[in-house]
């Protein structure tokens, strides 16, 4: 499916203005850091010895790893996916939602435990000439600084009707 995705993006067209957004806050915890990297396993000295993190990382303590923001950011939009997806398919008609086919980040500010997030997002509509849509999901990840900390994209396929 990705080479017809890739193909389906050659011959779209945005259509509709953007959908923003803003979800409720989160603050990241030590605990939160900690089931993560026993989740997926990611035992790396930066993210599991304190010693390391403190004094050889630019930012001399430990820092969340760039997935679990993305992983955050997503969580903090789930509970109004629906109505987000509904507002920016508006008044078109699709299909049944493919799942998500693309995710496009960047990192842009370390998060550290006790740092507080939220997402600000806008959603855009573009269709192909195969009659797919393609949502793309901005989520600007900021902390309570107002900084930015993480940048992403994910875009979502509904099928023709």
């Amino acid at each position: 499916m990705k080479g017809d995705v890739e193909k389906m993006r050659e011959s779209e067209e945005r259509f509709g203005a953007p959908y923003r957004f803003t979800t409720a806050r989160r603050t990241l915890s030590e605990t939160d850091i900690v089931n993560f990297v026993n989740l997926v396993g990611l035992y790396e000295p930066i993210f599991i010895d304190m010693e390391f993190a403190k004094n050889l990382t630019p930012h001399g303590r430990r820092f969340a790893p760039g997935p679990l923001i993305i992983a955050i950011g997503m969580g903090l939009v789930a509970p109004n996916i629906a109505e987000i997806l509904a507002a920016i398919i508006s008044e078109e008609v699709v299909g049944i939602c493919g799942g998500m086919v693309g995710l496009k980040a960047r990192l842009k500010a370390p998060v550290f435990p006790g740092d507080t997030l939220r997402v600000d997002g806008e959603g855009t509509k573009r269709k192909t000439s195969e009659g797919y849509t393609l949502v793309d999901i901005k989520h600007v990840v900021k902390n309570q600084r107002d900084e930015v900390t993480v940048e992403f994209t994910e875009t979502v396929i509904f099928l023709p009707a």
